[in-house]
């Protein structure tokens, strides 16, 4: 079975509705961790202060084909090809350890019920 990493970097306020998006595509378990960048354009000062505004980084570790269900649908719902509040790109995975025995039998029947 293969499997890949789908990240998700997203502005904070999408991090909810990004999740909920994934589970209903068949996604399982998260990894979310709290970030800050620095785009192209120069960020909003006020009072010599900088907004930079949150990130989320989301990382799923899904089985290949999913991973790019999820991809699809976190693209069109999030609106992510019209409005630049995140990016979200899968990267295969080679070796993988302790992943949930569950959630790898929840595959199992996907692709049985596939065949």
């Amino acid at each position: 079975m293969k499997f890949s990493v789908l990240v998700a970097i997203l502005a904070e306020e999408l991090e909810e509705k990004a999740i909920d998006i994934a589970r209903r595509s068949g996604a399982g378990g998260v990894t979310i961790l709290d970030a800050r960048g620095i785009g192209a354009k120069e960020k909003k000062t006020f009072f010599g202060l900088t907004y930079e505004g949150s990130q989320s980084v989301l990382i799923f570790v899904l089985e290949r084909k999913l991973s790019l269900t999820v991809l699809k649908r976190l693209t069109e719902e999030l609106d992510l090809r019209v409005h630049t509040k995140g990016v979200v790109f899968t990267l295969p995975l080679e070796h993988i350890a302790g992943i949930d025995l569950s959630q790898i039998h929840q595959f199992e029947e996907r692709i049985k019920d596939e065949i």
